[in-house]
């Protein structure tokens, strides 16, 4: 991953959590060191959150999803295989938890495409919910926003995408 410089009013993606404006950047001195902070507000719930400049691309702090990167999200949601083998729950739980803390677009939709594919061979557990939601609300919001389009427009694609899911992809 490579660095990004934010300016105040830029939008950011912070893994786990979403699209988040750059609100401000803050000096602040801790341990007798002076750093520098972005300081994010997160666009779903409110939250603020601040990332030492020079940790910035450790925590995977990322600029936005581009046009060309899209089509890709897409694709991996159009995919019939499951990236993670049918394991148990609490493995498949595991890896998924890590992919959606990469921030990336591509294992988050991964993570959704997976569990929506499962969900067409049986019920999903509370935890797999759960999951699903999480993973489904972050592309929601970044594809919104990428796109400058209501959220209720992406949700009916992603409609689209799983409406015809044969369970016998699954295996």
């Amino acid at each position: 991953m490579q660095e990004h410089e934010f300016a105040v009013g830029d939008l950011a993606v912070y893994p786990a959590h979403g699209v988040a404006k750059v609100e401000a950047i803050e000096s602040r001195e801790l341990g007798g060191q002076e750093s520098t902070f972005y300081v994010l507000r997160v666009l779903d719930n409110n939250m603020r959150v601040m990332v030492p400049i020079t940790k910035s691309v450790q925590v995977g702090l990322r600029t936005l999803v581009g046009e060309d990167e899209i089509e890709a999200v897409y694709e991996i949601l159009r995919t019939r295989e499951l990236a993670v083998d049918r394991t148990t729950w609490n493995r498949r739980q595991r890896e998924y938890t890590e992919k959606i803390r990469t921030g990336s677009i591509f294992e988050v939709a991964e993570v959704m495409r997976d569990l929506c594919l499962l969900r067409t061979g049986k019920d999903l557990s509370f935890g797999e919910r759960k999951m699903l939601d999480t993973a489904k609300g972050l592309l929601l919001k970044e594809l919104s926003v990428s796109r400058n389009i209501d959220p209720a427009i992406i949700e009916e694609e992603f409609d689209e995408i799983f409406v015809d899911v044969d369970p016998s992809v699954l295996g």
